[in-house]
């Protein structure tokens, strides 16, 4: 239990509380026991002051009339009078015996005008040229009021120190309950369960934040344990029907061996379906290689302009055989990344649009700087994507078709996000009326 991080912090908190509390209650009796020293020496000055004037207007002779009178006419008790001549013998007052010999000007003096002793705070002025005044006044009352004090501080720490505790625990409650509802999701993810979330409580504290993050890793990795699964199974997919057409070739090729010529082209289709796997895990690595950011290390300044018009003087050939019209509209861009992957990115968005458009159409590549962002756009006019499907269609071998007919390996789009990715960027599919418009959007700088 002492290894609980949430009962080290309860219990230092509960510490930190106090010894706060203790430190304050010590400030608190310090400052209150100098002021009742403080006041006690003001009202001996005072009294001190009066009999030294009767003793400037009459000498010794006056100063011993007035102590009397004042200790007869006033009902002070706790005023303390002595009037010592050269001989230890108390002239006037209401002292039995004169105080100890001392130089000091202030003292304590034990004594005994109650049935318990006491202590008086005492001023010592020499008067004439043999005499001494002693003027002072009985602490009592100021040692019973620090008693009260100290008391009520002693009380107050130990309420102090008791909450502290309490609040403590009740943290360390809240907190290891806060933490049990993350580590119960955390053990249910070992378990395999990933559709587990954290609740949130709603208050927007650090906690909430921090069960937010982890739901949405959680997210992530469902989706990535989703892509996983569908990656294998279209690797399955797409890797079965080439190479068993690759094991009929070969099987035709050992029966034509007669024949060179037929032997020949059985061996050159052969090829080009290793060919198509050899593309396939080459895309497959690619994507990898992205999304892992090793390729962060060469970014660099990119003409997005001028990259839009080199890739699309690339595909011009292409679209002309196809019958289509491949129309530029190139702002001045430029953002920070890989020049190679955004070139590549931006290839797949005009080969598919390419592909799709319809016969006679136009594809349309545009490049613009919108609030501090580069966006490469590629538009068709071809049947577009169902609003639906375009979310799905940056998966892995993901494909519109069920019969996946259609020449390709469906890692396209998927290499274009995860270029996308890698400089802080995003795809955007969006319904061009008729056809699709992919926007690739790049970071001015990423």
């Amino acid at each position: 239990m002492l290894r609980s991080t949430v009962l080290r912090l309860a219990v230092g908190y509960a510490a930190l509380f106090a010894g706060s509390a203790l430190l304050l209650a010590g400030y608190i009796y310090w400052t209150t026991e100098r002021y009742f020293v403080r006041q006690t020496e003001k009202t001996v000055v005072a009294s001190a002051d009066a009999l030294l004037e009767r003793f400037r207007g009459g000498g010794i002779p006056a100063l011993a009339r007035a102590i009397e009178t004042r200790l007869a006419d006033e009902a002070d008790d706790d005023e303390i009078l002595a009037l010592v001549d050269d001989s230890r013998r108390v002239v006037a007052g209401n002292l039995e015996g004169a105080p100890a010999e001392t130089r000091a000007t202030w003292f304590d003096l034990e004594i005994l005008r109650r049935p318990v002793n006491s202590t008086a705070r005492m001023l010592r002025l020499p008067v004439g040229e043999a005499h001494v005044l002693y003027v002072g006044r009985d602490n009592q009352v100021r040692l019973d009021m620090r008693k009260v004090v100290a008391d009520s501080l002693a009380w107050s720490i130990a309420m102090t120190v008791a909450l502290s505790i309490l609040v403590g625990f009740l943290a360390r409650h809240l907190l290891a309950r806060r933490l049990a509802r993350i580590s119960g999701v955390a053990d249910r993810v070992v378990l395999g369960d990933l559709s587990t979330r954290v609740k949130l409580t709603g208050a927007g504290d650090e906690f909430d934040r921090l069960s937010g993050d982890i739901n949405l890793m959680l997210d992530r990795i469902s989706e990535l344990m989703d892509g996983v699964r569908q990656v294998s199974n279209a690797i399955a997919h797409d890797l079965r029907t080439p190479l068993a057409r690759l094991r009929g070739r070969l099987e035709a090729a050992l029966r034509d061996s007669d024949s060179p010529e037929r032997f020949r082209a059985t061996a050159e289709a052969a090829l080009q379906e290793l060919d198509q796997v050899v593309r396939i895990f080459e895309a497959l690595l690619r994507i990898a290689e992205i999304e892992a950011g090793h390729r962060r290390a060469a970014f660099a300044p990119v003409d997005a302009a001028a990259l839009a018009a080199d890739v699309a003087e690339l595909y011009q050939p292409l679209a002309e055989q196809r019958g289509l019209a491949l129309e530029v509209d190139l702002a001045p861009a430029t953002c920070t990344g890989d020049r190679t992957l955004v070139a590549q990115a931006l290839a797949n968005l005009v080969d598919n649009a390419i592909k799709h458009a319809r016969p006679g159409g136009h594809v349309r590549v545009r490049s613009a700087t919108r609030e501090g962002s580069v966006e490469l756009v590629v538009e068709d006019d071809g049947p577009g994507i169902p609003e639906g499907e375009r979310d799905k269609v940056v998966r892995r071998f993901y494909r519109l078709e069920p019969s996946r007919g259609t020449p390709g390996s469906g890692l396209g789009l998927s290499l274009v996000v995860s270029v996308a990715r890698l400089h802080g960027g995003r795809l955007d599919l969006e319904d061009a009326g008729p056809g699709l418009r992919a926007r690739l959007v790049l970071p001015a700088n990423a």
